[in-house]
């Protein structure tokens, strides 16, 4: 596994459940196209895995 992970938000989060805009913005993903960078946890992983369908992930 890599030291690091990025993400970015490609698909909006209207319509979603409230828990899924949760995990959003515990991610730090607050507007489209935003790209975080973060160190890559099992955590990190879990919190992509729920949101899969809306975000690009890319391992650095």
């Amino acid at each position: 596994m890599a030291d690091t992970i990025t993400f970015t938000l490609v698909k909006s989060e209207i319509g979603s459940t409230q828990k899924i805009r949760a995990t959003l913005t515990g991610l730090g993903l607050t507007k489209l196209n935003k790209t975080i960078t973060r160190k890559d946890t099992p955590e990190i992983r879990g919190m992509l895995a729920k949101v899969a369908h809306l975000v690009r992930v890319e391992e650095a």
